[in-house]
């Protein structure tokens, strides 16, 4: 019989987070759901509990590390541990770098960049206590090249190659049995594209989405695959793009 992980989520509330937690919960492991709408984190809950699944939430903003710390404990609190920890939380608005939307610039390095961060703060303590664990990181396949439009995003989600990269290098290091993945999707169905502020750039994201997104829980399916190797292998870096995408 499959282990149960008790799973937390950042950015659970909608897309790659959601779909996560539900096809993870819907295997019998408990899900603790983290971000900041809370309405949409309760109704994920009764979803999942419906179904016979485990979930708990917090409301969360991963830009501050009292508050991821907060999620942490509330999982340890609920189900007494933390196996797999999923940092997905991110933020996508492209634009010129002549625009200079600093704005946008900064919430890219805050919620992708801090928010990555904060997440291993919390939970890589943990997991050397328990001297097991998992840290799953979503990257982007602009994690492995940059392009118009996207440098800062690029930028921030290079810094979380990089990042995830010095993690799994320092825990194989550490020899506490703590796995690190990171994935690299291309287009996949959320709500990336409405955080864009730049209407022209929204427009033409919104049109490529439309005719290339796979759906979310093809990133679920990824990540269940991921977290059911067994304890001595990891899967490190896995891109996953739609079948017609290009770059």
């Amino acid at each position: 019989m499959e282990e149960k992980k008790v799973i937390v989520i950042t950015g659970a509330s909608s897309g790659i987070g959601e779909a996560i937690a539900k096809e993870l919960a819907s295997q019998g492991h408990p899900v603790v759901l983290g971000a900041r709408r809370t309405d949409k984190l309760a109704q994920i809950k009764n979803e999942v509990e419906a179904t016979g699944g485990q979930a708990a939430y917090r409301q969360v903003d991963v830009t501050s590390l009292e508050e991821v710390q907060a999620l942490a404990q509330t999982a340890l609190t609920e189900f007494g541990r933390i196996d797999v920890w999923i940092n997905n939380a991110g933020l996508m608005p492209h634009s010129l770098l002549i625009d200079a939307k600093v704005d946008d610039w900064n919430r890219m390095i805050d919620v992708n960049l801090r928010g990555t961060l904060y997440g291993i703060a919390a939970a890589q303590p943990i997991f050397h206590e328990q001297n097991t664990g998992h840290l799953i990181n979503l990257g982007s396949v602009a994690s492995l090249y940059s392009h118009v439009g996207g440098a800062v995003y690029s930028a921030t989600k290079w810094g979380v190659k990089a990042i995830s990269e010095s993690l799994r290098e320092e825990e194989a290091q550490a020899g506490h049995n703590v796995r690190v993945t990171t994935i690299y999707p291309g287009a996949v169905q959320s709500e990336l594209v409405s955080h864009m502020t730049d209407p022209a750039r929204r427009e033409a994201s919104q049109q490529f989405y439309d005719q290339f997104a796979i759906p979310a829980e093809r990133i679920a399916t990824i990540v269940s695959q991921a977290i059911a190797m067994p304890a001595d292998t990891a899967l490190n870096d896995i891109v996953v793009r739609p079948i017609n995408q290009v770059q």
